[in-house]
């Protein structure tokens, strides 16, 4: 196999990585991938795998939908590997937004069950904040995180908080909250010598303040859920550190709600600690291409289809 574990991370995609299809194929040729999906389908009650196959796309990006999509496609990958390669274990994981819920499936820390029904969960009051407190966000293109960060402060008020939802990689930053603070910050990024300001067709302000309106409802589904030590290092979005245990894995994914993703910082400490391969398992390769960013010389590699796997080999 390519792939040197002792150097290779793991990493788990988030929203905005699905398309309709996810997963088939693997499903077809992968006993232990189908298993995956129809155990999925059986926990939530209906065919999720039949969304994420054939559509509608309008259904697959219902954040419902999509977040246990990704996670089960995601897991579904896991197992692949863990099937194929049962004694070998990457150095360490992580995952964006909702990957991260994934990442601590993968290494141990939650039940495959426990975390497909708190994604589920997740997708379900995340969509109800929508409603209750309307939001918005934009991706700002070449301004740097403290400019920005002035920039959100500037346009912000107590009524109207805009902030940095994800540090993405240098130059690509997502910023989250009440749309006309969205708004006046976009404007403000642009006069700071942002070189675009593109608002997201989303409603949801993920990773802000806009989301405390269910985060007592996520702190107890988190509470009420079971987690172990995870049994291989997963860094976390929050602090991008180390989750050393299961109290500190509940508490980022708690805090994770309305706390920015340190994407950049997460996988500058892993390429710290020596990892130089980074493999995407699930939907997609925007993670791949972020990581490309952030570190020098690093290679990556998808993980989500047979032909992915054969790469490997």
């Amino acid at each position: 196999m390519k792939l040197n574990l002792q150097d290779t991370a793991f990493v788990f995609p988030g929203q905005g990585s699905q398309t309709v299809g996810m997963g088939k194929d693997l499903a077809a040729q992968y006993p232990i991938a189908k298993q995956t999906f129809d155990e999925a389908d059986s926990i939530l009650g209906f065919s999720l795998s039949a969304i994420m196959w054939d559509g509608p796309d309008t259904e697959l990006n219902d954040t419902i939908n999509t977040q246990p999509a990704l996670f089960v496609h995601s897991l579904a990958a896991f197992r692949t590997f863990s099937h194929l390669y049962p004694n070998l274990m990457p150095a360490s994981m992580a995952g964006h937004s909702l990957g991260e819920l994934s990442a601590l499936a993968a290494a141990g820390a939650l039940s495959f069950e426990d975390g497909l029904r708190l994604v589920r969960k997740r997708g379900e009051l995340m969509k109800h904040a929508g409603t209750l407190a309307p939001g918005g966000m934009a991706a700002i293109l070449g301004l740097d995180i403290p400019a920005l960060d002035q920039v959100c402060a500037d346009a912000s008020t107590s009524d109207e908080i805009v902030q940095v939802a994800n540090d993405n990689c240098p130059g690509q930053v997502v910023i989250s909250g009440a749309k006309p603070a969205v708004e006046r910050a976009m404007a403000g990024a642009k006069a700071a010598g942002a070189k675009r300001a593109l608002p997201l067709a989303v409603s949801i302000a993920a990773h802000s303040t806009l989301m405390a309106s269910i985060q007592v409802e996520w702190d107890d589904a988190v509470n009420n859920a079971s987690f172990l030590p995870p049994q291989i290092p997963v860094i976390g979005n929050v602090y991008a550190a180390t989750l050393g245990d299961e109290a500190a894995a509940r508490a980022d994914i708690i805090a994770q709600m309305q706390s920015r993703v340190r994407w950049t910082e997460s996988v500058t400490l892993m390429a710290a600690q020596g990892v130089n391969t980074f493999v995407e398992l699930g939907t997609g390769t925007v993670l791949g291409g972020l990581i490309k960013r952030i570190a020098d010389g690093v290679t990556s590699y998808p993980l989500g289809n047979p032909q992915d796997f054969l790469a490997l080999e």
